[in-house]
């Protein structure tokens, strides 16, 4: 449940979400895969009110940075009300990801806006990259490009990549799926490699940890450290990028957006920086666009402004 080399480079202390245990667990996702195989998605998502009841009153910092942003993406004070509704969606994602997981994607109603965006992007066989946020749904890229016959490999962070492997070894033993972790020697090259066979490259790109590049850029009218990583990863393989959203919409209904982020590709070394900045001033503005589209998706449950 929730806690959960630029200019601008600076060594900070480890984030709060860093820093924060994780409530979830493999034993939790047993236990909810079980509930949604055996009653149904219906039966399961009744567990949510509850689950979220309990959070809601005993995760007060977690409350207090859900006040805190609810404040900006709804331009008025957010009651307990509100509070309650973003944890609910939080957790409807969470179960949802048990179907999602195990190739489930049918009972999902997911609605594409920009797939001609991808088509365009992989038409020259060189794969491209996927930059999201802790907005919505990320697993959906992966389940919507095995329908449609594309290879996804999934990006993120040495520690979430083993959490990952342990949630889908509960959900689906024999699923495999291509998680490529951080901070391993080989890590760029495997990235470089699911390009090379033509991939589409997930990554999030709206946190950091201690000692990633990072700049201040308005967020809500608020700095924010936003990481670099990411897109100079894009801009060093010269990779197209697009911005992937999942906005979950209620029911079973999910809205997909895909945009074009950027032509870091075309960037030479002297142009990269600027281009990179660009990029990032494109995606930030993008995200608070999202976030006030459906500001209950937001699932950074700390001070993301501290």
């Amino acid at each position: 449940m929730p806690r959960d080399a630029d200019s601008g480079l600076s060594q900070r202390p480890a984030p709060e979400w860093v820093a924060r245990p994780e409530r979830g667990n493999t034993l939790a996702m047993r236990f909810m895969a079980w509930v949604a195989r055996s009653l149904g998605r219906p039966a399961a998502r009744l567990l949510l009110y509850p689950i979220c009841l309990y959070f809601l009153a005993f995760s007060p910092n977690a409350r207090a940075a859900s006040r805190k942003y609810l404040a900006k993406a709804l331009d008025r004070d957010p009651t307990l009300a509100d509070c309650y509704r973003q944890y609910l969606t939080f957790a409807a994602t969470i179960l949802d990801r048990v179907f999602l997981l195990d190739n489930q994607v049918a009972r999902l109603d997911v609605r594409v806006h920009g797939a001609q965006v991808i088509e365009e992007l992989l038409a020259e066989g060189r794969g491209c990259f996927l930059i999201g946020a802790h907005l919505g749904s990320f697993e959906i890229i992966r389940a919507v490009g095995t329908v449609r016959g594309l290879r996804v490999s999934m990006v993120m962070y040495e520690e979430n990549a083993g959490k990952l492997q342990s949630v889908l070894a509960a959900i689906n033993p024999r699923l495999q799926m291509d998680v490529i972790a951080l901070g391993k020697a080989d890590s760029i090259l495997k990235v470089e490699a699911a390009l090379a066979r033509g991939d589409v490259v997930g990554m999030l790109g709206d946190r950091t940890i201690k000692g990633e590049g990072t700049v201040p850029r308005p967020f809500f009218g608020e700095v924010a450290r936003i990481p670099t990583g990411p897109l100079r990863v894009a801009a060093m393989l010269r990779r197209p990028v697009a911005l992937m959203l999942a906005l979950y919409r209620g029911g079973n209904r999910y809205d997909l957006h895909i945009e074009r982020l950027s032509d870091l590709e075309w960037a030479d070394r002297t142009e990269r920086d600027r281009a990179i900045e660009q990029a990032l001033e494109r995606y930030v503005g993008r995200l608070e666009h999202y976030c006030r589209l459906a500001p209950y998706n937001w699932f950074n449950f700390y001070d993301y402004w501290k």
